[in-house]
């Protein structure tokens, strides 16, 4: 959410950020309701210091007649109270719809377009391998070697669910062990930071696995809409699965003030999420890239506004490190106006060469959303001068098992289909090689 003062004092610039992310919204309306919610508000606060008076001009000795004269006053302003409490209570709701309505503004630095054909390719790293013989896509190989079956999962479940199984399964295991040491490794995090010239107080992140249900109002306090369509919702439970980890990772620290000698505070959680993926309707159907159930590993960050920026650069950062390591192929993207999300000031993407589908795929995502979240969560910081504001927060993909694991088969895969181990990962299977 959007600071209120911020929109009265700059509405042509919160009108344009949401026109740059084709919502739309009524600025106008908004102040219109939220000047009537002051007058009333403070139409309020003047009966309430009236009916104060009262109370304590009754308490004192006084003769009938101006007691009399006296309750007689008190009705009068209790009745009005009561009128005006109702107007506010109702002010305040509308005022409180549109201002959830109202996007975060994006930052001067991120590209405007209407989609993802305007995103900006920012950087690429390493060699795209070459192969003797024509790549397999991941659910070609997975289906021959016997360790993705969504055949068997279909008639279990439904369509976009898969068995993983085997050497995969153990795959997958590495993966998160790997970025678990890397995370909470703080030597390895400061040479990341070092080398990517981020200049922060640099921290392990703790780990931890978070409750994969939140309650909706959370979900709308985390700004992350999540509607029917797109994600399975429990009404009679006020429950719903969470599409990220991020989603109760964010949600942590609610109504909470932090010292600011405790920030930043950075969380690395792991989790299965779940998605309908209902506008996904025919696209990659096959193999497990976009699927209704997945893990994740996810960071999320609370800092200080001023390193809000630096933060989401070292997340990328080690989002590089991470794919370095395992020697995949990647570039990043700086996402447009027109595609980043509701929340989010910056978005970073990064995108893994899939030899086997001749493209780059998504694997990654950086969010910043600045105070935007936490003014929504409550959550504060209280500065060395006794000032109070709203952290600021971003989250980040470490990995997202499925499509690491697509982006290790097509690359690391063997003529004879087979699928070569990276070698950073040889250590925690005891074996080189997927047969």
């Amino acid at each position: 959410m959007l600071d209120i003062k911020f929109i009265r004092e700059n509405k042509e610039v919160v009108k344009e950020g949401a026109k740059k992310k084709h919502i739309e919204v009524d600025i106008d309306n908004l102040l219109s309701i939220d000047e009537k919610r002051l007058e009333i508000l403070s139409r309020v606060e003047f009966l309430r210091g009236e009916q104060n008076k009262v109370s304590i001009s009754m308490g004192q000795k006084i003769e009938d007649s101006l007691r009399l004269q006296l309750i007689e006053e008190m009705r009068l302003v209790k009745d009005e109270l009561k009128e005006k409490e109702e107007e506010l209570r109702n002010a305040i709701i509308e005022w409180q719809g549109l201002m959830l309505k109202i996007p975060n503004i994006p930052s001067v630095d991120t590209p405007i377009g209407p989609d993802d054909s305007a995103n900006v390719v920012i950087r690429q790293w390493g060699e795209k391998p070459e192969f003797s013989f024509n790549p397999k896509e991941h659910s070609e190989l997975g289906k021959a070697l016997g360790i993705i079956d969504t055949e068997t999962a279909g008639e279990v479940a439904s369509s976009r669910f898969a068995y993983l199984k085997g050497d995969l399964v153990l795959l997958q295991f590495a993966l998160i062990q790997m970025c678990l040491e890397i995370l909470t490794n703080e030597e390895t995090l400061k040479q990341i930071a070092e080398k990517s010239n981020i200049s922060i107080n640099v921290s392990k992140f703790i780990p931890v696995v978070p409750p994969v249900f939140v309650r909706p109002l959370v979900q709308v306090k985390m700004a992350r809409y999540m509607t029917p369509e797109e994600h399975y919702i429990f009404p009679n439970d006020d429950l719903m699965l969470i599409g990220s980890a991020e989603h109760t990772l964010g949600s942590m620290h609610m109504d909470k003030i932090f010292d600011e000698k405790d920030l930043p505070i950075r969380y690395a959680g792991y989790s299965t999420a779940f998605r309908r993926e209902a506008g996904a309707a025919g696209k990659d159907t096959s193999g497990i890239l976009r699927q209704h159930q997945f893990d994740k590993l996810e960071m999320e960050v609370f800092s200080l506004p001023e390193n809000s920026m630096q933060e989401q650069n070292f997340l990328v950062a080690i989002q590089e490190y991470v794919l370095q390591t395992l020697k995949l192929p990647y570039q990043v993207v700086s996402v447009c106006t027109g595609d980043m999300g509701f929340p989010d000031t910056r978005q970073i993407d990064i995108e893994t060469w899939m030899p086997g589908q001749n493209k780059y795929r998504e694997t990654h995502s950086s969010d910043s959303t600045g105070g935007f979240q936490a003014r929504r969560l409550n959550t504060r910081v209280r500065r060395i001068d006794g000032k109070i504001e709203p952290v600021h927060m971003n989250d980040a993909t470490v990995v997202a098992i499925g499509r690491m694991l697509i982006a290790i088969m097509e690359n690391y895969q063997q003529e004879d289909g087979t699928i070569k181990i990276p070698e950073v990962l040889q250590k925690y299977l005891g074996k080189d090689i997927i047969s």
